[in-house]
């Protein structure tokens, strides 16, 4: 199954490849978001080291289950050959309503039909007020015309 654009990436290819992860995050929707991994899909996401999409799947679940009102932006940082790297950022509310924004950095390797097969994953999440927010759009994918990290100065 393939899901392009496929490697080699260029910065445009490797941009359109970081919306669509986006907007499929976005989309909070475990089972859509793990079909752009491999079946064997290595990943460490903080200190979590998880492999195959049931337990990435398994992981999606608990994540948005705990992290409430999620939006995400992720940016194109680098990319050569089959591996892209990114940052990011997302909001999210515990169930008592406290805010946070967490920040991070993604390296991902993928294989010749384009499947994601390893995804390195480094987050560190700062508390925020409600005014402190700065991604407002309804649920679902970031619209077009919202500003991305580095024009929200982040």
């Amino acid at each position: 199954m393939s899901r392009p654009p496929v490697p080699p990436f260029t910065d445009e290819t490797a941009r359109q490849k970081v919306r669509a992860a986006e907007d499929g995050w976005n989309s909070r929707d475990p089972a859509k978001v793990t079909l752009a991994y491999t079946p064997d899909s290595v990943w460490r996401n903080r200190s979590e080291f998880i492999t195959g999409r049931r337990e990435i799947e398994a992981f999606l679940v608990a994540k948005w289950k705990r992290e409430n009102d999620y939006r995400l932006i992720k940016e194109l940082w680098a990319t050569s050959e089959n591996r892209i790297s990114v940052r990011f950022a997302y909001e999210w509310r515990t169930a008592k309503g406290h805010w946070f924004r967490s920040y991070g950095n993604e390296n991902w390797e993928f294989d010749e039909d384009e499947l994601m097969k390893r995804r390195i994953a480094s987050i560190n999440d700062l508390s925020i007020t409600e005014n402190q927010r700065k991604f407002h759009w309804a649920a679902g994918p970031r619209p077009q015309d919202h500003p991305g990290l580095s024009e929200l100065g982040l």
